[in-house]
């Protein structure tokens, strides 16, 4: 097979012209800032996930933060899974809490229920439970001898019917290679009217949007009148990010079609010594495991090939600033086995078929 001229990247966005069409109809508008569009964004969203409401912000990490901070979480022990980005790990010690992180499951390589059981402290009172490559971690088993706060961490899951209603809230991503990209962004997802309330001033420092505060009457202006009562912060979602955020929704069944296509074949069609990933809904990443001694060596032959590949994710314990002194068994072995292979709508047919035919050439050469 031939070599490619460009690199085929392990992940990257898609655009199209209804993508710049919303855009330019925003620019045009004059509102740039916080108004219509994030106000129906978060409506949209919110009914596709089934949740009541949804508080569109800069990041998902920015929403993690503010949920912590709208619930007055601080100084409690916190566990979270160590295969994961590194914002599970430091959004509680943001605001002053400890950051207890456990192992994975082998297979999934979500949260283990057992070594959360184990783990629990006195002052475990939240965690944050991810679904690593749109995989639905196991809330339910947790939730028989867990009664604290959980947050669904959803950044992979966007969307897996039923993420987001396990956990006590949840928080999502559209950052720039997620499946539903706006560049960067988040949403918050819950039931809780009340934490609702709480969150909205939090991401314009304390302070109601302009939007809504424009007059109804249609008279010029709005009121520039406004009283500040509690520490807020500056992370509130614009309606330029929002207007991706529209369009890349109405295209998000489609696109999960080609991302589950590409694991298809990629399930069918791979040597026998790449290991496949659980199903995924989302396939925000296609996760095989190979040998650990022939890892480095295959990501450096695909690499040659102009395939680019990665690894999700490094083990949070293994970074100095969250160290713990424990134990990982699973994810000491299974990390040094993982390597992301490239899946994205940018991909065509002949992407995939690239990928499958160096991948079983590498590994051929072994059976020989």
């Amino acid at each position: 097979m031939d070599l490619r001229k460009e690199v085929l990247p392990v992940l990257r966005p898609v655009s199209g012209p209804e993508d710049i069409a919303e855009l330019t109809e925003t620019l045009s508008s004059g509102w740039w800032g916080k108004g219509s569009k994030v106000a129906e964004f978060e409506r949209q969203f919110a009914a596709m996930v089934g949740a009541k409401y949804a508080v569109a912000v800069t990041s998902a990490t920015h929403g993690q933060d503010l949920v912590f901070k709208a619930l007055g979480m601080t100084g409690i022990d916190v566990i979270n899974p160590t295969i994961s980005f590194m914002t599970t790990a430091v959004v509680p010690l943001w605001n002053s809490c400890t950051s207890n992180i456990v192992d994975v499951d082998p297979i999934n390589l979500n949260i283990c229920p057992i070594d959360v059981r184990k783990s629990l402290k006195r002052d475990t009172k939240a965690m944050i439970v991810v679904n690593h490559a749109g995989v639905p971690a196991p809330i339910d088993e947790i939730r028989e001898y867990f009664d604290g706060f959980i947050l669904e961490d959803c950044a992979h899951s966007c969307y897996t019917e039923g993420a987001g209603r396990k956990g006590d809230v949840a928080v999502w991503s559209f950052q720039a290679v997620k499946t539903m990209p706006t560049g960067d962004g988040g949403m918050i997802t819950t039931d809780d009217a009340e934490l609702y309330e709480r969150l909205v001033p939090l991401t314009w420092l304390g302070i109601s949007s302009t939007f809504s505060r424009v007059s109804p009457s249609g008279r010029p202006g709005y009121s520039w009148d406004y009283e500040v009562n509690v520490l807020g912060y500056k992370c509130y979602m614009i309606d330029l990010t929002a207007s991706i955020g529209l369009v890349q929704m109405k295209k998000l069944h489609s696109n999960l079609e080609w991302r589950r296509h590409i694991q298809s074949r990629y399930n069918c069609e791979l040597h026998p010594a790449v290991t496949r990933p659980p199903w995924s809904e989302t396939v925000q990443y296609y996760c095989a495991r190979v040998d650990s001694s022939k890892r480095d060596a295959l990501m450096s032959f695909l690499a040659d090939k102009k395939i680019h590949t990665s690894v999700h994710f490094k083990p949070l314990h293994l970074h100095p600033i969250v160290r713990q002194n424990r134990n990982y068994p699973v994810a000491d072995k299974e990390w040094l086995r993982l390597i992301s292979l490239p899946c994205h709508n940018a991909m065509t047919t002949e992407d995939i078929d690239y990928v499958i035919y160096w991948v079983n050439r590498f590994f051929e050469g072994f059976d020989s």
